[in-house]
């Protein structure tokens, strides 16, 4: 059940605990998006070049994304909030109770990606000649 507190603020608040799983969680389906990717790109240069291209940007961002989330999220560890509590931001710099956990999720998301892309470049440049994963 949420109440609010004196602030307006919904709580219980958010928990790191269930910001890095949602994050993983939506990872994972980006990733099983990705894998689909393997259908409409054919050649096999262009697929083993876009996945591993693709992949190594998602895990350059995705720890950036992480790591400034975590910092954000160590900075106001007692006053972390919902997107839905923006209407009870007073300061700017109380915005950056609702960017850490953004960040954080985006990061994990961002890195579970880029594992993805790494690793179906890796199958791609593995594949036999004759496979479907090898492509035209």
């Amino acid at each position: 059940m949420t109440t609010l507190d004196e602030d307006g603020v919904i709580t219980p608040r958010l928990r790191l605990r269930d910001v890095l799983l949602r994050g993983s969680l939506f990872g994972l389906f980006a990733a099983l998006l990705l894998a689909a990717c393997l259908l409409f790109v054919g050649d096999h240069h262009d697929r083993e070049e876009f996945f591993g291209v693709f992949g190594g940007l998602m895990l350059i961002f995705g720890a950036g994304f992480l790591v400034f989330g975590l910092l954000f999220w160590l900075l106001c560890r007692d006053d972390i909030r919902r997107f839905r509590d923006w209407g009870t931001i007073t300061t700017q710099s109380a915005s950056a109770t609702l960017v850490g956990p953004a960040f954080v999720r985006i990061g994990l998301l961002g890195l579970i990606v880029g594992l993805a892309g790494v690793t179906i470049a890796g199958l791609v440049d593995q594949a036999s000649y004759d496979s479907w994963i090898y492509g035209d």
